[in-house]
């Protein structure tokens, strides 16, 4: 079954990104350096231990440049694997596999990475019952496949934009002239789901009174993250977020908030090592 993710084009993604290395002349090392009908067969493998995200789209470069190559994935999207595995395995016209290759790489080291890294945070508040979320802060363009990575991490997705849930912020609030009227406003335009920002504890009450379904208790320090959430006392979940890093995050779910969410895991995620290494075939 072909590679499909809702609000994603791939074949556009593949295409444009194809287009961009091109140019108008195309790969002129490749096409005075190797012969026209020489083949090649190469293996895409780890280099550090990872969690893999996005093969199937790494594939699709190969596949577009030669429709006729042989290619197997080894290894699923979401496996945690050690340094040196095998992930994918090609074979077909030498000229189009080196043409295809670093686009092929920069999007699943790109896509490993941030899988890698959101796992890394899953695995620090494994117990504690907090789920992790991204956020909306994305490279334009790749927030569909980045926030794939995410969930191949283990992590959950929190907004896919700004049509899917209402977030009211500080700047909401400041022209609106309080939590309770933006909450309201917001409420009275018929939107189901509404995470209001809370940065003190005086602010829970009115925006819960409004009508809000979720809150974002910002910036606050496990102690007062703790009575936020005696105070809301499940009436709504609760999200601690604001410079949650790997060695807070545990203090910060054994609160007993519901999520917590990190920007960082798209926003700050080193890319993973893959190596891809062809050898001519007869």
């Amino acid at each position: 079954m072909a590679f499909a993710l809702e609000g994603f084009d791939l074949a556009g993604f593949v295409r444009s990104t194809l287009a961009e290395d091109l140019g108008d002349i195309g790969d002129i090392t490749s096409a005075a350096v190797i012969p026209a009908d020489a083949r090649f067969a190469g293996v895409m493998e780890s280099r550090d231990p990872i969690v893999v995200a996005g093969l199937e789209i790494a594939a699709e470069f190969f596949r577009a440049l030669d429709p006729s190559a042989v290619i197997e994935r080894l290894v699923e999207d979401g496996a945690k694997v050690s340094r040196r595995t095998a992930l994918l395995r090609i074979e077909g016209k030498a000229r189009a596999l080196l043409t295809a290759e670093r686009s092929a790489l920069n999007t699943v080291q790109h896509l490993s990475g941030i899988a890698t890294l959101a796992r890394t945070y899953v695995d620090a508040i494994a117990g504690t019952g907090a789920v992790l979320l991204d956020t909306r802060k994305t490279i334009p363009g790749l927030r569909a496949i980045e926030k794939y990575a995410t969930r191949m991490g283990g992590a959950t997705n929190h907004r896919m934009g700004l049509w899917d849930a209402a977030m009211i912020k500080d700047n909401h609030v400041a022209v609106a002239g309080g939590i309770g009227e933006a909450v309201r406003r917001a409420a009275a335009a018929g939107i189901a789901r509404i995470i209001v920002e809370v940065d003190r504890i005086d602010q829970i009450e009115p925006a819960l009174a409004a009508g809000a379904t979720h809150l974002l208790l910002d910036n606050m320090d496990p102690a007062t993250l703790r009575g936020a959430v005696t105070l809301v006392g499940g009436r709504v979940p609760t999200e601690a977020s604001g410079g949650v890093r790997l060695e807070t995050i545990q203090a910060i779910a054994e609160t007993g908030v519901t999520y917590v969410s990190v920007g960082r895991l798209t926003q700050s995620a080193p890319a993973a090592d893959i190596g891809l290494d062809f050898s001519a075939i007869g």
